[in-house]
C-alpha cells in the first residue's frame, strides 16, 4: 500500500490547489478508482457505490474524509488529468515492483500496440497505446500514446527509452521490424525476437527463398495436442542468418532466422489448415527456447483482448495499475479473496486483505 500511495501522490494535479478551492484530493480519487477496479467495478456509478459501501474503511485510513465524489467530478477529473505525466509516474511505480519481483536480466518484454476502445480524445480520435509487458512479472512496465497521424513505428523507440531492456529479450510484431527499433534495443543491451512479414519485402522473400536450400542448425517439434478445440502440431527450425540474410550490414550483426510451421485440425469438423511464420532474432538459443519465446508474445495479445472485452474502461492506465497490483505482493491476498464466495460485504474483505 505504501508504493501505491506514493504513486497517486506523485501524479500532478491540474487544478489550482494553492487557492484551496477544491474539495477532494486527487490522490483520494485515484485510490478510489484503482481499488474500485480491483473490486470489479467497471463504471463510474459502480465505483461511487463501492466508495459509499466502504467509506468508513477509507476514512479510517485518512482517505475520502469529505465523502465520495460525484459522477460529474470523476468525469471531470479523468477528462483533464495529464495522461502522459500519469503514464510516466506509472512507469516508475511498476519498475519498483519489477525490480523486487524478477529483477531485469533474463526477462522477456513483449511490445505491442492497442487502440483504447471506450476512450475518445477531444479531437474524436481513439488513442493508440503502445505497451511494454513484462512476462515474468505479469504486468505492463510502460506505455506510450501514439501521436496524431503517427503509428507504433515512432512510438516504440520512445517506449524503449522508458524501460531498462538490458539483459532482456524484446518480442514484437512485424510492424516493429525497423532498423531504428532494432538499433535502439541493441544500444540498450537487449536482444530481440521480431516477426518478419512483407513490410520488409526484400528481406522476407529473400529469407523465404533461401531457407528452402539451407540446413537448419536445430529443430524442435511439439504436438499433436488439443488446444481451444483444435489439434495442433508445431515445428520450429532455426538457421544461421549469415546464410540467409543478404543485406547483413543494414541489420548490423549476426542474426538467427526462426521458421515455425503450424498444422491445425479443427476437432469439430476435421477442417485442416497450415501456417508458416518467420522471425529474426539476435538471441542465439535452441529451437525449443526460441519457439517458446515466440509463443510467449501472445501474453500481451491476451491482455489487449481483455481490454477489448472490458471496453468501458475509464482510463487505460487504471487497467495497468490493476495488472500491477494483481501480480505484486498483494497477489496471494487477492487470490484468497477471489476464492471466497461473493456475499454481502465482500468489498470490505477485499480492502481488509489489501491493508492487512
Amino acid at each position: 500500500m505504501k508504493h501505491l500511495k506514493e504513486f497517486v501522490k506523485s501524479v500532478p494535479d491540474y487544478r489550482r490547489t494553492d487557492k484551496g478551492n477544491y474539495k477532494y484530493k486527487l490522490e483520494d480519487i485515484l485510490l478510489l478508482v484503482i481499488l474500485g477496479r480491483l473490486g470489479k467495478c467497471m463504471t463510474r456509478p459502480d465505483i461511487i457505490r463501492f466508495g459509499e459501501r466502504n467509506l468508513k474503511r477509507f476514512r479510517s485510513l485518512g482517505i475520502l474524509l469529505d465523502g465520495v465524489p460525484s459522477e460529474p467530478t470523476l468525469c471531470r477529473i479523468f477528462k483533464h488529468i495529464d495522461d502522459e505525466a500519469m503514464s510516466e509516474r506509472m512507469s516508475e511505480f511498476t519498475s519498483t515492483f519489477h525490480d523486487e519481483l524478477v529483477g531485469c536480466a533474463g526477462d522477456i518484454l513483449c511490445i505491442d500496440g492497442k487502440a483504447m476502445r471506450g476512450t475518445v480524445l477531444e479531437n474524436g480520435r481513439t488513442p493508440d497505446i503502445v505497451s511494454a509487458y513484462s512476462l515474468e512479472g505479469g504486468f505492463t512496465l510502460a506505455t506510450d500514446m501514439c501521436e496524431e497521424k503517427s503509428n507504433e513505428i515512432t512510438s516504440v523507440p520512445k517506449l524503449l527509452d522508458k524501460v531498462d531492456v538490458s539483459g532482456c529479450i524484446v518480442t514484437a510484431d512485424a510492424m516493429s521490424f525497423q532498423k531504428a527499433i532494432i538499433d535502439k534495443i541493441r544500444e540498450k543491451g537487449g536482444d530481440f525476437l521480431i516477426e518478419l512479414k512483407a513490410n520488409q519485402r526484400t528481406l522476407r522473400y529473400g529469407v523465404e527463398d533461401n531457407v528452402e536450400l539451407a540446413e537448419p542448425v536445430d529443430v524442435y517439434s511439439e504436438g499433436p495436442f488439443l488446444e481451444h478445440g483444435r489439434i495442433e502440431t508445431r515445428v520450429c527450425r532455426i538457421f544461421r542468418g549469415n546464410d540467409l540474410i543478404t543485406d547483413r550490414k543494414k541489420w548490423n550483426g549476426n542474426l538467427t532466422v526462426v521458421e515455425i510451421r503450424t498444422a491445425t485440425e479443427r476437432k469439430s469438423d476435421g477442417q485442416k489448415s497450415s501456417e508458416r511464420r518467420f522471425y529474426v532474432s539476435s538471441f542465439h538459443g535452441s529451437a525449443r527456447r526460441l519457439s517458446t519465446i515466440a509463443r510467449m508474445h501472445w501474453a500481451i495479445e491476451s491482455m489487449h483482448w481483455d481490454l477489448d472485452r472490458v471496453s468501458r474502461n475509464l482510463v487505460g492506465i487504471i487497467f495497468y495499475t490493476r495488472k500491477v497490483l494483481l501480480t505484486s505482493h498483494y497477489e496471494k491476498r487477492l487470490f484468497e479473496y477471489a476464492s471466497q464466495p461473493r456475499v454481502a460485504g465482500s468489498d470490505i474483505r477485499l480492502l481488509s486483505y489489501l491493508w492487512s
